[in-house]
């Protein structure tokens, strides 16, 4: 039996999942929805010409979610619609209407702690299975590297002790992005859910719950090292459209969190986790290290293995078909084939495909999610508070980052 899928939402993140999908077994595409038809239309075409199934655009969520072809729904919408979009779903299904096995959700789960607690209380209310979306941990070269080190190293002389994870690019795709009150912050919140998460999975050890190493404290910095400077600001509203202006409004480009963790042994583990739309490189960087007593792993995403080398006189238009984010199209210039496949996407629909099919458990469902959502904004309260704070802080399932409300400032 196939796990027939649709997608809430059309942008750059659908069609990643769905470039990957050729490598997705047991399932197919047959659904798109979103706001903006056209993109929506697209979508469901690339996944016709890809032979990853007949999908076809829907007119409302409630129509897709109702369709008998559609079993499940992957949620890669924007974060400031995720909760009207998970009630539509919900109310759909409590009126009777759609059969579905599960929903899949994007990273972030939500904007903040209430919001992420409700859209997991809605959907377990009417008992869907979820799966939290996170690329990085399935990317093959952490997969490969976390196995073989506790395999190895951990085995003979004991458990990791320091994990480092960052994410880097120039900025975002999309306007929304950038405004703080639509995404719920800046970097931090687009991004550290990343980060934050790949340093605990790799200090976790395999076939052991990621709860089974604790967050204890939480320590959070947030900058603007560049999007606010004059020249760019101007630039950044030029380029998104007026909304986006960051000589009134900033949101943070630039975020580094500290966690300490406590291992099932009552030991002290580190996780060191930055993330940046500063960053200027050939594109994206992906970049992780795990380190233990005499062993140790490094991963950088811009180490592809292939490189290519265009001279001045090779001109033509910007592009990413390099690298994500690409930034140049001359000079030395690497190349990450594939990199749906990379990066993890494929890994990650197909354990999911196989979760919703009842064949495997989940490794991430809302719950984690919820819990990701709690380091988050605990390291936005350590950011405005200036310390270091025992997690979790205390009213944070009702904080709202001052980023989010338009009242930071850098």
């Amino acid at each position: 039996m196939a796990l027939r899928v649709g997608f809430v939402g059309s942008g750059f993140n659908t069609r990643f999942h769905i470039q990957g999908w050729r490598g997705v077994r047991e399932s197919a595409v047959t659904g798109v929805w979103s706001p903006n038809r056209v993109r929506a239309a697209e979508a469901a075409t690339l996944a016709k010409q890809l032979d990853v199934g007949f999908a076809r655009p829907f007119k409302s969520i409630a129509e897709m979610v109702a369709d008998p072809e559609v079993d499940a729904i992957w949620l890669c919408g924007p974060n400031h619609a995720r909760v009207e979009n998970v009630e539509e779903i919900v109310d759909t299904i409590a009126r009777g209407r759609g059969t579905l096995k599960g929903i899949a959700c994007e990273k972030p789960l939500a904007r903040n702690v209430a919001e992420a607690v409700k859209i997991r209380d809605l959907v377990q209310k009417v008992g869907l299975k979820t799966g939290y979306l996170e690329n990085q941990l399935f990317a093959p070269h952490i997969e490969a590297g976390r196995n073989l080190l506790w395999a190895r190293g951990a085995a003979t002389t004991g458990r990791p002790y320091l994990a480092r994870a960052a994410e880097e690019h120039g900025g975002p795709h999309a306007p929304w992005f950038w405004q703080g009150r639509l995404q719920g912050g800046g970097v931090l919140n687009d991004m550290m859910c990343h980060s934050a998460l790949v340093v605990r999975y790799l200090l976790t050890q395999p076939g052991q719950p990621l709860t089974s190493v604790k967050v204890k404290k939480v320590t959070g910095h947030i900058a603007s090292l560049k999007w606010t400077r004059p020249a760019y600001a101007k630039k950044l509203k030029a380029d998104m459209g007026a909304e986006v202006d960051y000589a009134k409004s900033p949101a943070e480009d630039f975020a580094s969190v500290m966690i300490e963790f406590e291992t099932p042994d009552g030991g002290t583990a580190i996780g060191e986790a930055t993330t940046s739309w500063s960053f200027i490189g050939a594109g994206l960087r992906l970049s992780a290290e795990l380190l233990g007593p005499e062993y140790s792993m490094k991963w950088n995403s811009l180490d592809s293995g292939l490189q290519l080398f265009f001279s001045r006189e090779v001109k033509g238009r910007a592009g990413e078909d390099l690298v994500e984010k690409q930034n140049a199209e001359q000079g030395v210039m690497p190349v990450v084939p594939e990199e749906y496949a990379a990066y993890g996407y494929t890994a990650e629909d197909r354990h999911f495909v196989r979760a919703f099919l009842g064949k495997e458990q989940p490794l991430l469902t809302w719950d984690d999610g919820v819990d990701v959502v709690r380091i988050l904004m605990t390291a936005y309260q350590s950011a405005e508070q200036g310390k270091t704070l025992a997690f979790p802080p205390k009213g944070i399932e009702k904080y709202v980052p001052g980023v989010a409300r338009g009242i930071w400032r850098p």
